[in-house]
């Protein structure tokens, strides 16, 4: 006589606790690691365009304009007149250091002469590469200092306008 086993199916339960425990967990602590994309705005002005504003202008102290060739850095006080050049650095670079250095006694001298001095136009051809202008921006803004044991951003010029650079007449 054969016996007949019954083939007995029964259903496994899956559980899943450990793993929602985990989940719940693991979730939040990523998301807290998570590093999230910083935007930073510059506020920038256009220069001025009508008869009006440049009469204006004409009454106002003298503009103060950074001129960003290919070859060199020019700083112009007031517009149009050259106040200093600054020459590629040996790397081929644009010297911002130097050029930081010199607006930071540039401003100390027109504050000892009572001229309250925040604006400063720069003035770059089309094609000029996006970072080289954002590091010219954050020079003429402002420097480094520091103060009372920390480092902090001390002010230039903050007013920043751009312009278009004028066609070169031989010097």
């Amino acid at each position: 006589m054969i016996k007949r086993r019954k083939n007995l199916l029964t259903e496994a339960e899956l559980d899943i606790t450990s793993f929602m425990n985990l989940m719940i967990v693991l979730v939040p602590v990523l998301l807290l690691s998570l590093v999230f994309a910083q935007i930073r705005v510059l506020n920038i002005q256009l220069p001025p365009l009508t008869e009006q504003q440049l009469q204006q202008e004409q009454q106002q102290p003298q503009q103060l304009e950074l001129e960003i060739h290919p070859d060199r850095l020019r700083l112009n006080y007031p517009a149009g007149q050259p106040l200093r050049v600054f020459p590629l650095n040996a790397q081929g670079h644009y010297d911002f250091a130097a050029l930081s250095l010199f607006l930071q006694d540039l401003k100390l001298t027109l504050q000892q002469k009572n001229i309250d001095k925040q604006d400063i136009s720069i003035l770059a051809a089309d094609d000029l590469d996006y970072q080289t202008l954002v590091s010219a921006m954050d020079t003429v803004r402002s420097f480094k200092a520091v103060v009372a044991a920390q480092l902090v951003d001390a002010e230039l010029f903050p007013q920043i306008a751009l312009g278009p650079l004028p066609t070169e007449v031989s010097e």
